[in-house]
């Protein structure tokens, strides 16, 4: 089994929630992203220079600022 990563380093790869690291206002907003734990989650494109991360999710494509990425742990796939 591969080791957990945060978001912001899969690399354009699939990758499988395994954890949510912040609070409930957190989790409840990526909840209505559709991101939630064992939800199975592509690393789209990566901005340069801190830029946002662009993820697709139940083919759906959401961008996202980096700190939020870092929150989100994955298993890659």
């Amino acid at each position: 089994m591969s080791a957990e990563i945060s978001l912001e380093d899969l690399k354009d790869r699939y990758g499988r929630v395994s954890r949510i690291e912040g609070g409930h206002g957190l989790k409840r907003h990526l909840a209505c992203l559709g991101i939630r734990i064992d939800k199975r989650i592509c690393k789209v494109a990566s901005q340069p220079f801190r830029g946002p991360v662009v993820v697709e999710v139940d083919g759906k494509q959401v961008a996202m600022g980096r700190g939020m990425c870092r929150k989100i742990w994955v298993v890659e796939e």
